[in-house]
Parts: C-alpha cells; sequence; structure tokens
C-alpha cells in the first residue's frame, strides 16, 4: 500500500497521487457534471472537455509538446483556466507570470527561465513588448492571437493530448519573492499540485455540495491550488475576474458559495465596508487563509458570521503546512496528518516551549516538498537539508502544541497578500539617476499586512522629488511592490560588509512622504 493512501483516497485505479489522472476522469466521465462558474456563466465538463481540447489544439499548431515551458499573463477568464488545464494534461510546463509586474519584472523572469511562449492579455502587451525584446528564446503570443488558433481548432476531434506524465515531473516553474534577493523559481511537480488541492479541501472544510468561492488570480498558487477541487469533490468553483468589495455580498448570493479564502486584507476590507452594519443574508460557513490577528478574530468571525481557518504554508512545500481547527485566536493551528514540524534555532536544536524557533517541516509523503529552486543550487541548499523544508519562518509553540506565526527571518515584506523581496524594489529605485543608495522596509498597514517605507539617499546634495521619485518608481513596479512612505537619509549606517543596517531604519511613518496624502506634509 502506498504512504500517501493513508492521507489521500485513491480517486482512481490509476491514481498516483498525481494530476494527469483525475482530469481525464473528470472531464469524460459525466459530461454534464457542472464543474465552474465564471461570472454566473455555468461551465460543465462537456463544455470544458472541448476547449481544453481546442486549447491543447492550438498550442500544439504552436509548436509546443511535453517539457516545454509556457508563460502566462492572463487575468482571470473561463480561458485561462482551460488553458492550465490543457497545459497540465499535455504535460507541459506552465509558468505563471504576476500580472501587475513591470518591464524589469517580466525582463527577468523572461530571461531567467527562457520560456518557449509567452501568452499575454491585451492589457499587459506593452510591457510585455518591451522585456520580449532581449528574450530570443521565447515566442511572444498575445492572447486574442492564442483564442484565434483556438478558433481554427475548431473543427478538432476533441481527443484530448494526454501525456504519459509521472508525480515527480515538473508541472510549472512558480516565481517567489519570499526571501532577500532575486526571485526565485519553484520546480513544483504534479504530485505537489495534487497534495496542494487536497489540502486545501482539508484546509477548508470542503463539503460535498459545496462552492468555493475562487476570486485569486490564477498566477498564484492560492489560486490555481483551487482548480482541481471540482475533480476532487462534488463541489463548483464559482470563479470570478477579480476580487469586488462593492459586488462580493451579490456574487455570493447569487452563487450560494460556502467558502471564501481571505488573504491580502479580505476581510479588513469586508468590515470596513460593513461598518457597524451587519452583512446581508448569506451562505457563507468558512473563511480560510491567513491574516486575522488574535485581537480581530473575535469580531471578524462574529461580524461575518462563519468560522475561522487560519493556516500556514509555503509554495515550496506544497502550499500547505499547518490548520488552525480549534478557533484559537492567533494561532496557525497545527501539522497536518502527512507533515511533522520542529523550531528550531541556529544551531538546529528544538527550541522550548514558548522560544521563538525557525519553521522546519518534514513529510511522510515522498514528493510533498519541492525538489530545488531553477538554476539556483545554494538557495536550494539552503531550504532544503536532509529531506527537511527550512522555511525561514519564525514561530513559537504553546504547551499543547499550537503554532503561533511570529515572521520572517528574511528581508522581505508581505504586501496585500504578496511576498514582496526588497532586493527587488531596491534594485529599481536604485536605477533612477538621483538616487545613490536605498532600503525598503516594511512597516504597519491599516489593512492587510504592511505598508512599504523607502529611505533614500540622494545623490545631490540638494536632495530630490519624493513625488517624482514614485511616479518614476510606479511605472516600473508591480503595484504592491509600489512604496507608499518615503524618508530621506543623508548617508546610511552600513555593516562591515558593506550592507545597510536595516534594523536601525525607525518604522515610524508620521514624519514620511506618504504618496496616498502627498500633501499632508
Amino acid at each position: 500500500m502506498h504512504s500517501y493512501t493513508r492521507y489521500f483516497p485513491a480517486r482512481h485505479d490509476d491514481d498516483a497521487l498525481d494530476v494527469v489522472a483525475i482530469l481525464r476522469h473528470g472531464l469524460s466521465a459525466n459530461p454534464a457534471r457542472p464543474l465552474f462558474s465564471f461570472d454566473g456563466d455555468g461551465w460543465h465538463a462537456g463544455r470544458v472537455r472541448a476547449q481544453v481540447a481546442r486549447t491543447q489544439a492550438a498550442l500544439r499548431g504552436l509548436g509546443i509538446g511535453a517539457g516545454d515551458r509556457v508563460a502566462v499573463m492572463l487575468d482571470n477568464s473561463p480561458e485561462h483556466m482551460a488553458l492550465i488545464y490543457a497545459l497540465m494534461l499535455m504535460g507541459a510546463v506552465w509558468v505563471p507570470v504576476n500580472t501587475k509586474l513591470k518591464t524589469a519584472g517580466i525582463e527577468y523572469l523572461l530571461q531567467h527561465c527562457a520560456p518557449a511562449l509567452l501568452i499575454v492579455g491585451q492589457d499587459y502587451q506593452e510591457h510585455a513588448r518591451c522585456a520580449h525584446q532581449g528574450a530570443t528564446a521565447t515566442r511572444l503570443v498575445p492572447e486574442d492571437q492564442l483564442w484565434a488558433d483556438m478558433g481554427v481548432a475548431n473543427g478538432h476531434t476533441g481527443e484530448l493530448l494526454i501525456a504519459p506524465v509521472k508525480p515527480e515531473d515538473l508541472l510549472c516553474i512558480i516565481y517567489t519573492s519570499g526571501t532577500t534577493g532575486a526571485p526565485k523559481g519553484v520546480l513544483f511537480t504534479h504530485r505537489m499540485m495534487r497534495i496542494a488541492s487536497e489540502s486545501a479541501l482539508i484546509v477548508a472544510d470542503v463539503r460535498d455540495g459545496d462552492r468555493l468561492f475562487l476570486w485569486e488570480p490564477l498566477c498564484h498558487i492560492g489560486g490555481a491550488q483551487m482548480l482541481l477541487a471540482p475533480f476532487l469533490a462534488q463541489t463548483v468553483l464559482s470563479a470570478v475576474p477579480r476580487f469586488s468589495a462593492t459586488r462580493f455580498w451579490t456574487q455570493i448570493a447569487q452563487e450560494r458559495c460556502t467558502q471564501l479564502h481571505y488573504l491580502g486584507g479580505i476581510l479588513d476590507i469586508l468590515m470596513r465596508q460593513l461598518g457597524d452594519a451587519r452583512p446581508p443574508a448569506h451562505t457563507l460557513r468558512v473563511g480560510w487563509g491567513a491574516g486575522v490577528s488574535r485581537q480581530n478574530w473575535k469580531a471578524v468571525r462574529e461580524r461575518l458570521g462563519i468560522a475561522l481557518r487560519e493556516c500556514y504554508g509555503m509554495t515550496e512545500g506544497s502550499s500547505f503546512a499547518t490548520v488552525n481547527t480549534d478557533d484559537l485566536p492567533g494561532s496557525i493551528g497545527k501539522a497536518l496528518p502527512w507533515l511533522s514540524i520542529e523550531l528550531l534555532d541556529d544551531n538546529d536544536r528544538p527550541v522550548p516551549t514558548g522560544e521563538l524557533g525557525q519553521i522546519v517541516v518534514s513529510s511522510a509523503i515522498p514528493g510533498t516538498f519541492f525538489s530545488g529552486y531553477l538554476d539556483n543550487p545554494t538557495a536550494t541548499a539552503q531550504t532544503l537539508r536532509d529531506g527537511k523544508l527550512y522555511t525561514g519562518d519564525i514561530a513559537r509553540a504553546d504547551d499543547e502544541g499550537h503554532l503561533y506565526f511570529v515572521g520572517r527571518r528574511t528581508d522581505s515584506m508581505r504586501i496585500r497578500g504578496e511576498n514582496v523581496s526588497a532586493w527587488e524594489v531596491e534594485r529599481v529605485v536604485l536605477s533612477h539617476p538621483d538616487v545613490a543608495a536605498a532600503a525598503a522596509i516594511g512597516v504597519a498597514s491599516d489593512i492587510g499586512e504592511q505598508e512599504i517605507l523607502l529611505y533614500v539617499q540622494w545623490r545631490a546634495e540638494h536632495g530630490g522629488s519624493f513625488e517624482h521619485l514614485s511616479c518614476w518608481l510606479g511605472e516600473r513596479l508591480a503595484s504592491y511592490q509600489w512604496p507608499r512612505y518615503y524618508a530621506a537619509v543623508t548617508r546610511f549606517e552600513l555593516t562591515p560588509s558593506e550592507r545597510i543596517r536595516k534594523h536601525q531604519l525607525p518604522r515610524a511613518v508620521d514624519q514620511a512622504w506618504d504618496r496616498q496624502h502627498p500633501d499632508s506634509r
């Protein structure tokens, strides 16, 4: 008996805890079964299968086969969902591109992983074309061209292209900025996607008949892992193009959604929108995600009328590691059944109860963790050691083993659900001709996790304009990378190795220039 069947049921006779088998069965067994709706438009299995087959025919016409890398920079749509299914089945390697990236971010990704194709949406083509100029190995395909190629494929027989994929084969390369330095490409396998999706069902307490609200961008693991839910349970995805606070309660009512994934300040936004009012009558049963503080736990739960299931994980470990099923305010809970978690000090020794230690994860299921970062053996060796996943995150445990997340050991920030490396921000800031040195740090935010405070050392004695610099950065950084606060320093205090002593920089923003309120100072 395979070790994974202790934790996950085998869905079919040919199930090897991967993705292809469940997709093939789910798209073929019952054509009338509803899989998802998109903005209220229902998609049953037969319709999805036809769309996937046409998409595969178009991709094959572009020369794509098993193992080829296909970068995708698209908004959420039914076509985008079918494209991801198509790539999974044919064994191609999907490279999701965050739609908030500008030229510099796209250029780095293209140079680093050299995809065969970059499929790009209408709204992102200007930046993509600029980034693509030096990417000779990549063919840029505007989305309307792909859809036109699919139209030509309408006469296709409808047969799916199914590659002989193994669980350990690469499904996608997900770029993460969870630590210092350049973004790293996580090598994410078919088994990892299956485990992430199975875990999501557990964390979100999914039951047959549930309808899952899917608003997350599909370029994130948070959205991508939900695409398999209808193939693993008798559930339907209710997908929308993006989160909208003004439409949220109407969408929930119309789709009769039962689960809400919260991250990036979503619950804060909903609570502020309600004010002192109660939410409309709704069908939501569970909110799951990360970011509800101990002090807000009871207010959120009671005002919105939902159970809260806080969780923790990282892309490198198939997304999920813990879940709080005990309604314990502020806790990320305990390890999922197939995982073991240790809190270790800098010498790899377990810390006493209540003390801070790095979260280190082990798994009973082979293939739960990634095999490494693309072309980055140094970072891989730091994260994977002796079969264990060193997360770089700090937590403490109480006497009963409940874990409490504290923060990152590394120089990163968490902005509206996105991990932001200070390096990514600073490298663009330093390309401005008026800037001699810069340091980006995370500060507390009214909504969500953090905002970015940028300290700048100007080249000229008379200084520069924060308003000009901010506008310049806004054209070059993703919205979540764009600093909100700005402050000037005459010079930075440096370490002997010439690194800025960031821990000495004040976190107060009352004297900083605020791009959201530029006239306040």
